[in-house]
């Protein structure tokens, strides 16, 4: 085989490889006795069909198969032979005018990654910004889950019912004095002003005690779902059981048991516990943003244009994606063309932050162990159904590219952890929202691809960028929360400035909460009976 470089510049090479057709003959020679054996034909017993015959039968595929191993094994050697370091897979083409039984000319096309000296990682300074965490947000947090559980405290007996409060009802509805079929419940929970039941319903429920019967007068909507109630004159009679205070959850030790907790102070440990969770992962966030922008600062050069390509592809295919929930997505988009350049920029800074953490990495021995890649796999596993499992697992160990993207972000977090060991970090306590005010202020860039050895440069790991206008959310219906207390509510997102939230440098898949509320489940809201509008 023949190569010949044809470009040289910068980060791009190109080479040309001919591959004689006494190579692929010889291929073909060898493949041929090696299947003989095994090749059955009429009037030959088996072993004895001649090598011609043989040929001649497979001939067509067996040059196929020698010609695509010859041009594997001459990239494969050309990258040997000159010491490359491919960023992407390397374009290979054929020559078009290429017969058999000639020799074939194949260009090779690729971008190397860039020599890069091994970074300094003396003299880093960080601070770490912490949140202690005090007894009333823990209480707070305690109250909400309270609130949506519907654990809410009893107004005193002469209490009267106002908005907001909610009520624990029994009723019956009669048409025509008559009870029909699905309007009668028993205790059942209406905060009055909800605007739950058929209009009028609540309205005079306002004024009612604890222990009132009370009979109230509607008429159903015309366009009232179930068509022999639609329009017609009703009546309720309401037992009011409980008025409860909509303001003041109740929160004691048996609110703590009806959510399989030993007590409220197991309770306040767990909610405690949740909330330094959410606290450290914001800590985390600022101090890596903080790395990176000294990183940033401190290195420039030359990356893969294959590579920035790749990276703004899927910033700007996030992108898009946002802008197309928002009110006015034409709008969105136009402001996203306009700034353009600058997301090319922060793919930029992407890709070379990765290259400069792989280089720190690999210089300094950090690794992914068998037994954190086998847990990363079967980690990975569990979201395909039982029977797909097995599939996934070998597809992963039996590919390379495949087992290096699902390694990265692990990879990422160690070098990471790794420089926050070695740099001199100072601590300071803050307010929660001082910290998340920091974070949101901070111009700072999208987190960086890192490529572990091994890496093949085109996994998909990154946290996406997020449009720069958040979708107005539709507020959801009442409804119960699952029994399992959620951590601390994170106060709603400020709307970021200029292209802020598309330019952070967050962690691939960091294991610490995201600064976003997490919002607990909900579970089926409980059906009404006839008196609900549908």
């Amino acid at each position: 085989m023949q190569t010949v470089e044809t470009l040289n510049e910068g980060l791009k090479r190109a080479y040309t490889l001919t591959i004689t057709s006494k190579d692929i003959d010889a291929r073909v020679e060898k493949e041929v006795k090696a299947i003989a054996p095994q090749v059955r034909m009429p009037g030959f017993r088996p072993g004895k069909v001649p090598a011609n015959l043989v040929k001649k039968m497979h001939g067509e595929s067996l040059q196929r198969d020698a010609l695509n191993n010859s041009i594997q094994e001459g990239v494969q050697k050309l990258i040997a032979d000159q010491k490359l370091r491919p960023a992407m897979q390397p374009s290979v083409e054929l020559d078009e005018g290429f017969e058999f039984g000639k020799d074939a000319e194949v260009k090779v096309a690729l971008e190397v990654l860039p020599v890069i000296e091994v970074p300094s990682i003396e003299g880093l300074k960080l601070e770490r910004l912490t949140v202690p965490v005090a007894d009333d947000k823990v209480a707070e947090a305690a109250g909400r889950i309270a609130s949506q559980q519907g654990a809410l405290e009893e107004h005193a007996e002469n209490h009267a019912a106002a908005e907001g409060d909610t009520l624990v009802i029994d009723f019956v509805g009669k048409v025509d004095g008559e009870a029909f079929e699905g309007g009668s419940a028993q205790d059942i929970r209406l905060k009055i002003g909800s605007g739950q039941f058929i209009p009028g319903f609540e309205d005079q429920l306002t004024g009612v005690k604890k222990g009132e019967e009370k009979t109230i007068d509607v008429t159903f909507p015309e366009d009232y779902g179930a068509e022999h109630l639609a329009g017609k004159a009703a009546t309720f009679d309401v037992t009011v059981k409980s008025v409860l205070d909509g303001d003041k959850p109740k929160v004691d030790d048996d609110f703590a048991k009806s959510l399989g907790l030993e007590s409220l102070e197991k309770l306040n440990e767990l909610l405690k516990g949740q909330i330094e969770q959410e606290h450290n992962g914001l800590t985390r966030t600022h101090m890596k943003r903080k790395l990176l922008d000294q990183l940033a600062a401190n290195h420039d050069f030359d990356v893969p244009p294959s590579m920035v390509d790749a990276e703004f592809e899927q910033i700007w295919a996030q992108l898009q994606h946002e802008a197309s929930h928002e009110e006015d997505p034409e709008a969105a988009l136009k402001e996203m063309e306009a700034e353009k350049d600058d997301y090319r920029a922060i793919a930029v800074r992407r890709v070379r932050l990765g290259l400069l953490l792989s280089e720190i990495g690999q210089a300094n021995g950090v690794t992914v162990s068998d037994q954190e890649m086998n847990r990363l796999i079967m980690q990975a596993a569990q979201q395909y159904s039982p029977q797909d499992r097995e599939r996934f697992v070998q597809y992963v160990r039996q590919d390379p590219m495949a087992a290096a993207q699902l390694r990265a972000p692990l990879y990422e977090d160690k070098v990471v952890d790794f420089l926050f060991d070695k740099a001199e970090v100072t601590e300071r306590a803050v307010a929660r929202e001082e910290l998340e005010a920091a974070i949101e202020s901070e111009d700072g860039e999208l987190k960086p691809h890192v490529h572990g050895p091994g890496c093949g440069h085109d996994h998909d790991h990154d946290e996406k960028p997020k449009a720069k206008k958040a979708a107005p959310k539709k507020a959801a219906e009442p409804a119960k929360a699952d029994a399992e207390p959620a951590a601390e509510e994170a106060p709603a997102k400020k709307p970021a400035a200029k292209k802020a939230a598309a330019k952070k440098d967050t962690a691939a898949a960091d294991a610490a909460p995201a600064a976003e509320e997490e919002k607990p489940k909900k579970k089926a809201a409980p059906k009404k009976a006839a008196a609900k509008a549908e």
